[in-house]
């Protein structure tokens, strides 16, 4: 039984959601968004409400129930609201830039690593330690953030590299020299 895929969503008055046939189309203040349901779930609007029902009792189609629910909420709440990821640079002369539609970091190597901006994400760098990833798509956002992540982790040891504003590095003790 899938809890999540019960509950019925709102649907806000400054977004427009449509269905056609396995496709919903999901339009608001600042972009449009476009999903292809599973066959094995079916999708009711009603009164700015929309249900997601699945064919039959198996817990696969539960899952996908709960799943496209979820996917179609997201959508909702990336086109009335946007979505963000906030990424901190730690390390002596790491630094991150944006040039035109792509970001520049410098994190140690012997060159800079260069990454094209997707379309439809915007990327900021308020200061040079700090990275601002902006878009309605959530799995786009979370991808190019996991992307520049993971160019350098942050190392257990000093702390130094890319990791996820407000993220937690479990630090380690280094070598005790004895005499």
């Amino acid at each position: 039984m899938s809890r999540i895929g019960k509950k019925p969503i709102e649907i806000p008055a400054n977004v427009k959601l449509s269905l056609d046939h396995r496709d919903v189309h999901v339009e608001g203040p600042r972009g449009r968004l476009e999903f292809k349901m599973s066959i094995r779930v079916k999708a009711v609007l009603k009164d700015n409400r929309i249900t997601f029902d699945r064919i039959s009792n198996q817990r696969s189609d539960g899952a996908l129930q709960g799943t496209t629910r979820s996917v179609v909420a997201n959508m909702i709440h990336g086109v009335t609201d946007g979505f963000l990821k906030e990424l901190a640079i730690e390390g002596v002369g790491f630094k991150a830039a944006v040039q035109g539609k792509q970001l520049s970091l410098l994190l140690g190597f012997t060159h800079p690593v260069i990454f094209d901006v997707p379309e439809g994400l915007v990327v900021e760098t308020p200061k040079p330690t700090q990275v601002i990833v902006k878009g309605i798509d959530k799995v786009k956002v979370g991808y190019f953030a996991a992307k520049i992540r993971k160019v350098y982790e942050a190392e257990p040891y000093k702390g130094k590299g890319v990791r996820y504003l407000g993220e937690v590095v479990r630090r380690k003790a280094g070598k005790t020299v004895t005499k």
